[in-house]
């Protein structure tokens, strides 16, 4: 068994078998939520009720926060959910009915299942509902049309470097989008490539060591399961430029479950989808589309909303799932 196997069926274990110091680090959570925040680097949970409230009033005193949606697939249709839209609305409706309206959203990528014209389409229709500015990163999926991604960079990729990667600012924050779709191959790991790693350290040359950084990108930079090519080949090469920073999250999707590892100031934080569940790491012949119940489907589908409470840059994570 190779270093790498070792290493994956560690994290598998981790997952599967976590003890109550391993919870602190990497954790696949249900139920109504978990809301989390970092000082000085230490994670702090708090569970969320069946409204979505938490008892620790001082963590969503917030001057700003953020939606991250993933995973939509327009255009899906098989028995793991055969309307996607439907439950996409479910979404919408939730981040709707927020006490106060996001200041922006991240789509961490997979909009489209086929690429199809119609599909992103539909997509942009739908996701008109949304009461702020969307930010979006590819998924593999939104990449499958015969121009290898033209159709996604076509309506997606104004303003931004090489293959749709680009970063903005807002609230004090510094979001940066990563694209590690292109190439996919399934099985193997994603890459970011020497051009866009060029670009990020160039980018974080004008930003302090004391802005909180947002990294948004489709599959994870970290390795979850290397058998499956869950992880970037080399992510670990824009996480080492990352660690100097005081508070640094990275989001993703790809994955349709929530796993989130802390590793000093840096987050990595994986998300539900809107469309369908995926296995846990290594419970299954080979990642994809799950069936559950249906009375359970919502439950395994959500949405996570971020916020960061002023006098304090670290960022709060709250996770809720479409049945809560």
């Amino acid at each position: 068994m190779t270093n790498d196997s070792q290493a994956s069926d560690k994290t598998v274990k981790d997952i599967q078998n976590p003890s109550r110091r391993e919870l602190l680090k990497c954790s696949a959570w249900a139920g109504a939520g978990v809301i989390w925040a970092l000082s000085g680097g230490i994670p702090r949970a708090f569970a969320l009720d069946a409204m979505g409230k938490s008892s620790d009033s001082t963590l969503l005193t917030s001057n700003f926060h953020f939606v991250q949606i993933s995973d939509t697939h327009i255009g899906f249709n098989k028995q793991a959910n055969p309307e996607p839209l439907k439950t996409l609305q479910l979404a919408i409706n939730k981040i709707n009915a927020l006490s106060t309206p996001p200041s922006l959203i991240l789509h961490t990528g997979d909009i489209t299942h086929l690429s199809k014209p119609a599909e992103f389409d539909t997509a942009a229709q739908v996701l008109k509902g949304l009461p702020s500015t969307i930010h979006y990163v590819p998924g593999e999926h939104d990449t499958l049309d015969e121009g290898g991604g033209k159709a996604y960079l076509e309506r997606y990729g104004k303003g931004t470097k090489g293959n749709g990667w680009y970063s903005f600012n807002d609230h004090g924050v510094h979001f940066i989008a990563l694209v590690n779709v292109f190439n996919f191959q399934a099985g193997h790991e994603a890459t970011l490539g020497d051009d866009q790693l060029k670009w990020l350290a160039d980018d974080l040359r004008a930003v302090s060591t004391s802005t909180p950084i947002v990294v948004f990108t489709h599959i994870p930079l970290w390795t979850i399961y290397q058998p499956w090519g869950w992880g970037t080949e080399d992510g670990d090469k824009a996480i080492a430029m990352l660690r100097k920073y005081g508070s640094v999250t990275i989001l993703n999707g790809h994955i349709h479950q929530v796993i989130q590892k802390i590793e000093g100031n840096i987050t990595f934080h994986t998300a539900r989808g809107t469309a369908y569940p995926q296995p846990a790491p290594g419970t299954a012949p080979s990642p994809g589309p799950m069936t559950v119940p249906v009375d359970k489907l919502r439950t395994y589908l959500g949405i996570t909303d971020i916020k960061a409470t002023e006098g304090d840059h670290s960022l709060a994570l709250i996770n809720s799932t479409l049945a809560s």
